[in-house]
């Protein structure tokens, strides 16, 4: 029970993100009105996967230094778990789009990002599956993923800020900051984040321990 109290919290937490998120009385701003509902799904996803992708680079880092490659079973885990959010946060994002610009992919600048970053960890996963040697997919995998990061960042965060957009917060679109954000959506905003990290980190350790029992039957049978 101790051990998993943090699972509970995660649970909890997200049944109030849902019924919360969905009921309470809303701001009227600008342009969002009723959509800005999606700040706790859409966004909250993306804080989620941001924080994974951190703890991600984190074991990349740690696995370059020390060879254990249980760093590395961490690693692409929170990795996976992070392009796993990315995919719903756009998904999320395609249908407040739909609602607010009138189409599900209108080409924005933000979209574009978005769409570019995942494509990044794709890539990341092709390659991984194509190299056989475990030392050296675990190798070149935590180089790629600092790297992916490191690019990632200003792509997500920096260029779509230096040209127009349709989206919140960019071509003076009422945004989802701390100036939008009144104490009713705050009370929503900051529990979600926390409830869908946690969910990202319980989905990447029930991965870490599947693998690390498949490689143990794998060893077995290979001494056997």
């Amino acid at each position: 029970m101790r051990q998993s109290w943090w699972k509970i919290l995660a649970i909890a937490l997200l049944l109030y993100t849902l019924i919360a998120g969905l009921l309470m009385e809303a701001p009227r701003l600008p342009i969002l009105n009723e959509t800005i509902r999606a700040l706790h799904f859409h966004v909250t996803m993306w804080f989620g996967m941001i924080l994974m992708l951190v703890v991600a680079v984190y074991y990349s880092i740690k696995y370059l230094r020390t060879n254990d490659i249980r760093n590395d079973d961490l690693a692409i885990e929170f990795t996976n778990s992070a392009i796993l959010f990315g995919v719903l946060g756009i998904v999320t994002g395609m249908l407040w789009a739909k609602f607010t610009w009138g189409d599900y992919w209108s080409g924005d600048p933000k979209q574009n990002a978005a769409a570019i970053g995942i494509l990044m960890y794709f890539a990341y996963l092709i390659l991984r599956n194509s190299l056989t040697d475990s030392q050296q997919r675990a190798r070149i995998g935590a180089i790629y993923n600092i790297f992916a990061f490191a690019a990632f960042i200003p792509l997500i965060f920096v260029l779509p800020r230096l040209t127009d957009s349709l989206h919140p917060g960019n071509g003076g679109n009422p945004g989802f900051n701390a100036y939008d954000l009144d104490s009713k959506l705050r009370a929503v905003f900051y529990p979600a984040i926390i409830g869908w990290t946690l969910l990202g980190c319980w989905i990447a350790t029930v991965r870490v321990r599947m693998r690390r029992v498949e490689r143990t039957i794998e060893d077995r049978m290979i001494n056997s």
